[in-house]
């Protein structure tokens, strides 16, 4: 999956960061983009899961750090 970063972000990676959960651990079942900054920050000390949730944990991180959670925002189903 090469990305151009001139296009943006992968609209279904963002989507799947409020409708995938986390499927193991102590927040199994929170959805991804409820997962509190420092448990994001303990898999960047530990070590992102391999796959597709690594991914997914990798780029929440990201956006939880830079203040950019208004992106999930419009995704986010009330």
């Amino acid at each position: 999956m090469s990305e151009n970063p001139l296009q943006g972000p992968d609209p279904q990676l963002l989507l799947s960061l409020v409708e995938v959960k986390m499927p193991f651990g102590k927040y199994q079942g929170t959805a991804l983009h409820k997962l509190p900054v420092s448990y994001l920050e303990w898999f960047a000390r530990k070590g992102f899961p391999k796959g597709k949730l690594g991914i997914q944990l990798q780029t929440l991180y990201e956006i939880k750090i830079n203040g950019l959670e208004f992106l999930l925002n419009p995704l986010i189903k009330q």
